[in-house]
């Protein structure tokens, strides 16, 4: 995309109330020169004062130092599921690969944004495991997105079992408590869940979610019908992050990122 309209973009998203700006691209991981392209992004938004997140496939340990030195705040590479049933939907790369770039991300302390995919045939052991795994991890993501499988015609996934909501609502109450100290986020999905779902989901100890009409290849509530919810619900916008201020600095100050907690 131009980066004109990124900017235009992230204006809007900020006017709605995000503070913390996400970018993806559909790549196995990013060349050298795309990540310039991305790298000017990022600077661009950094300019309009938000956080900045992008999620690109795989690195480098370069190139994750590129991206620390550009100012990026976040990276996002999620686990996806267990390792135990990760090779049932992925072939394109390995668990490992997953783990690895995660490794280099953190190793520049770039924030890490790490979380998985509910409803793809997985156990309960399955998602209990991948919940071990990101807890495991040398320092656990300071953001969890749990993600709901949206099926589309097609894929290999269409017509996979539906997840029961109540599963999913456990699912995110276990990253509570597991993760106690990350920001548990809804994701994908949201548009195949009611108002009460989603409510539910924050009482069990969701504090953040995507705010915004895309989320990569999937629909995302609009932010006008996502403002209603909250005020419905008495959920308030957070401006700065009192959870986490004292181990996590961006550029120098403190970080601010979208959330939304009971008021």
């Amino acid at each position: 995309m131009p980066v004109d309209e990124v900017i235009k973009a992230a204006s809007a998203a900020k006017d709605k109330g995000a503070t913390r700006f996400c970018m993806g691209a559909a790549w196995r991981n990013p060349t050298d020169k795309n990540l310039e392209r991305v790298i000017e992004m990022i600077q661009a938004v950094h300019d309009l004062g938000m956080e900045t997140c992008v999620t690109l496939g795989m690195l480098t340990e370069p190139q994750a130092a590129r991206l620390k030195e550009a100012g990026l705040d976040y990276y996002n590479h999620n686990l996806d599921t267990s390792p135990e049933f990760y090779g049932n939907v992925i072939s394109t790369r390995t668990f490992q690969d997953r783990l690895d770039t995660l490794k280099h991300v953190r190793e520049q302390n770039i924030n890490v944004c790490s979380g998985g995919i509910l409803g793809m045939g997985e156990s309960r052991r399955d998602r209990a495991s991948m919940l071990r795994e990101l807890a495991n991890l040398p320092k656990p993501p300071e953001s969890v997105p749990i993600n709901m499988l949206v099926q589309v015609e097609g894929t290999p996934l269409f017509g996979a079992d539906e997840l029961d909501p109540l599963e999913f609502i456990r699912t995110i109450a276990v990253a509570r408590i597991l993760m106690p100290a990350s920001y548990v986020r809804l994701s994908a999905g949201r548009t195949e869940m009611s108002d009460e779902m989603q409510a539910l989901c924050f009482m069990a100890g969701a504090n953040s979610m995507f705010y915004g009409e895309r989320l990569l290849t999937t629909d995302n509530p609009e932010a006008d019908a996502d403002i209603r919810l909250f005020q419905r619900l008495g959920l308030q916008f957070e401006e700065s992050n009192e959870l986490q201020a004292t181990e996590q600095e961006c550029n120098g100050k403190r970080a601010r990122r979208l959330a939304a907690e009971f008021g």
